[in-house]
């Protein structure tokens, strides 16, 4: 098959986009309008009660960004009048209904009749969220998204994207392949996304029966989406809801044509815009932001595992090309087509292993130290490793558990003075573990993602020529992580992240 230009694919289209504030949403936009300005109409659906809140969430969250600068400096002047033409902002919410919690109904009308390609990218990427949260969005709001989309008269495909981490803790090669409905990872039989709709309003139920505090009900919902994720073999909350996501889709899609990303561990720009544009703490910046500002002493796993990362402009190419590859696909086609699904990382094409990061965050820091609050610099010293959970659960025992039983002890005498000092490390402690216990299986992941799909999508985007493979390039052979992680990655976390 060959590839039509992705340039070409993208003219004249019109595309609705959810989640259109996220990280990896705006840098999708920002390069739809940057390398293709012929491009009909984007409708970006943002979670706002109306559309004065909706335009103010676009201009303080996307346009004000600095991912845009390059965008405003090629437009000049007629930046806003661009925007204005090409954006339609849709204030909404994918989690509410089947119109996307839009209350505009000629809004709603006028996206059935327009809409060529929907891509979805609204999601809670929170590990440790609320499980009626990320069930409502992640799962329910999945299936939203499709019964919309096959309302849309012109709709050539729904674009989802989801994560590589729906593969749960299991080792070896992870194929590109979707989920059955009801299919646990543990073969557990029962899984049911309508009894886990069920499940959650029934325990919402006896929480506010008894008067539970909200603060007690956030810690209820989250606890029990760690327990139903676990119960049939994925290890949070997370990734279980965008896994019974990816289902619906798959049961419910009928002719539409859908094609899933699966991207990895999303890092900051490789090249485009700019190198080293992030946003927010994202997974394993957690630990380079806590050591350099000489907050974290200790990193917890497997230095030989490893650490499937890509960056986020390669993740934003590969689906634009892989719209263009399934409108292909289907104009050639006859009949129902399968859900194609890419894994969009670097495990199998350029592998990277956990103890380079640990190697990387110290060099960095010795060299281009943190200046703190009090206009010194941060010294960082050497990191400690602990290669199990074993190994890190007694550390924290004996470095800060037992010394605050002995605080403890004392408390009980003078209560009211020492009381602050005792629940405040103690709630640390609680917090710190919690985490280590959620990210454990990252820490120590057996996986690598095949990604045949994917690089035969950037077979035939080479044979597109010169200009596509410049302008939409995804192969993660072009990195080098020594240079990106010291030169463009941790400098731009420490740019756009540290605070």
């Amino acid at each position: 098959m060959e590839l039509p230009s992705i340039l070409q694919f993208l003219e004249s289209r019109t595309i609705l986009v959810t989640g259109a504030t996220g990280f990896l949403a705006k840098i999708f936009v920002e390069k739809i309008l940057r390398a293709q300005p012929n491009v009909k109409k984007l409708y970006l659906l943002l979670r706002a009660a109306d559309a004065k809140s909706a335009s103010q969430r676009l201009h303080n969250e996307v346009i004000a960004k600095d991912l845009f600068r390059v965008l405003r400096e090629k437009m000049g002047a007629n930046f806003c009048s661009v925007l204005a033409e090409k954006v339609t902002l849709v204030a909404g919410d994918i989690s509410a209904d089947e119109n996307l919690g839009v209350k505009d109904l000629n809004l709603v009308e006028e996206m059935w009749r327009e809409v060529d390609i929907v891509v979805n990218m609204a999601a809670t990427t929170n590990f440790d969220e609320r499980y009626d949260v990320a069930l409502h969005l992640n799962t329910l709001g999945a299936k939203h998204v499709l019964n919309f989309s096959k309302k849309c008269a012109k709709t050539k495909m729904l674009l989802h994207v989801s994560t590589a981490y729906v593969s749960g803790e299991r080792g070896g090669l992870i194929l590109e392949k979707s989920y059955r409905m009801g299919e646990a990872l543990n073969g557990a039989p029962g899984l049911d996304i309508d009894m886990e709709k069920k499940v959650v309003e029934a325990r919402l139920s006896e929480l506010r029966l008894v008067g539970a505090t909200e603060g007690e009900i956030t810690k209820a919902m989250k606890d029990l989406g760690i327990q139903r994720a676990r119960k049939y073999g994925w290890p949070n909350t997370y990734v279980f809801t965008k896994a019974m996501g990816e289902m619906l889709l798959g049961d419910l899609k009928g002719n539409l044509p859908i094609v899933i990303i699966r991207p990895a561990i999303i890092t900051s720009t490789f090249k485009e815009p700019f190198p080293g544009w992030v946003e927010g703490v994202r997974t394993i910046d957690s630990l380079v932001v806590g050591y350099g500002k000489g907050k974290l002493t200790c990193f917890l796993g497997d230095p030989g595992s490893v650490m499937d990362v890509i960056p986020a402009d390669l993740v934003v190419h590969a689906m634009m090309a892989a719209m263009a590859a399934d409108y292909a696909i289907n104009q050639a086609a006859a009949g129902d087509e399968e859900t194609i699904i890419y894994h969009v990382g670097s495990s199998v094409a350029n592998p990277i292993r956990f103890t380079k990061l640990v190697d990387y965050a110290p060099h960095y820091f010795t060299k281009h130290p943190w200046i703190g609050k009090d206009g010194k610099p941060v010294k960082v010293g050497k990191l400690t490793m602990f290669n199990s959970m074993d190994s890190f659960r007694r550390y924290m025992t004996f470095r800060y558990v037992l010394p605050l039983k002995g605080l403890q002890l004392v408390n009980t005498i003078f209560r009211q003075y020492l009381q602050k000092m005792y629940t405040d490390p103690r709630r640390k402690i609680n917090f710190v573990m919690r985490l280590a216990e959620i990210y454990q299986p990252y820490m120590f992941f057996k996986s690598i993602y095949d990604d045949t799909n994917t690089e035969k999508l950037r077979i035939i985007t080479r044979n597109g020529g010169s200009i596509e493979i410049d302008v939409f390039y995804f192969d993660p052979k072009i990195i080098n992580w020594d240079d990106y992680f010291m030169n463009t990655h941790i400098p731009g976390i420490v740019k756009y992240v540290f605070k």
